[in-house]
């Protein structure tokens, strides 16, 4: 991407608040979208995501997430400005090496975000779970909508895909229906949805920052073990994350239970690959097929 190929939309909001446009820069990372940050002659800069053909408004709920989680004292969180069909124009966070009480502060932010509760489960709108749509309806109780709009949904969606069989889909329903022998009571906490490390960032000054949300009113467990499924966090993290919110016994083996949903979401996305980690979780809670 140019100056001159950035969305008109783009250009006039940098204009309208008296920004010269002063250079597009790619920047690495991502497996979705185009990453790019905008400078201006003035010196502050922006970081702008792009899709050639994202799913309907893609952008505009990644922006009602990141709204949503910008709470007091909680991680960082990149203010979106501008979004479009095809773009989403926020805060450059600049990220620097991390402070050496990253993870603790981390934990304990985190710990913030989930405080802030609903009566029920789900958000204002459906968004995405990468380029997955991601149901949000409100719902009065937790193990139906994880039930429902996650494990069965993605399980179906597989299915259909003929990326999953009949039987390993039925193993997900039985899972499914025993969620309560499991899962201890919890409120309707604000996640943050895809919290593996690739979305654990830092701002200008190293303080822990959080980006790419696919947020809900969920399981608090949920957002922790997504933090363990691609190399889990410090141990520093869970410790100070439990100073400000006490966890049940057992939490960590309940893990599985909640990555689930993103294996089989990542079945969805990218195929097979992800099938043997998918059916290790079946064969652990409901037994072969």
């Amino acid at each position: 991407m140019t100056p001159g190929t950035l969305p008109k939309a783009v250009r006039d909001w940098l204009a309208a608040q008296g920004y010269t446009l002063a250079g597009v820069q790619p920047v690495a990372g991502g497996d979705i979208n185009q990453a790019w940050r905008v400078s201006t002659a003035q010196g502050p800069s922006f970081f702008l995501k792009t899709h050639p053909q994202p799913p309907p408004f893609m952008f505009a709920r990644e922006a009602e997430g990141l709204q949503a989680l910008r709470v007091p004292s909680g991680p960082v969180v990149p203010e979106p400005y501008l979004w479009g069909d095809d773009f989403l124009l926020m805060e450059d966070l600049r990220p620097a090496p991390r402070r050496p009480d990253y993870w603790p502060d981390f934990g304990r932010r985190l710990a913030r975000v989930h405080a802030h509760t609903a009566p029920r489960f789900g958000f204002p709108h459906d968004n995405y779970i990468g380029l997955t749509p991601q149901p949000n309806p409100w719902t009065a109780d937790g193990y139906e909508f994880f039930a429902r709009q996650r494990l069965m949904y993605q399980a179906n969606l597989a299915h259909r895909r003929g990326l999953l069989s009949a039987a390993d889909r039925a193993r997900v329903e039985r899972l499914a229906a025993r969620l309560k022998d499991w899962i201890p009571p919890q409120p309707a906490s604000l996640l943050h949805g895809d919290l593996w490390s690739g979305n654990a960032l830092t701002d200008a000054a190293g303080r822990p920052a959080i980006v790419d949300p696919a947020a809900y009113y969920g399981w608090a467990e949920a957002d922790l073990a997504m933090t363990a499924l691609f190399g889990a966090f410090p141990r520093a993290f869970y410790d100070a994350y439990e100073e400000v919110r006490p966890l049940a016994p057992g939490y960590r083996e309940r893990f599985p239970l909640y990555n689930l949903y993103h294996l089989l979401n990542h079945l969805n996305l990218f195929g097979t690959a992800y099938l043997g980690s998918v059916r290790a979780v079946l064969d652990r809670f409901v037994g072969p097929a």
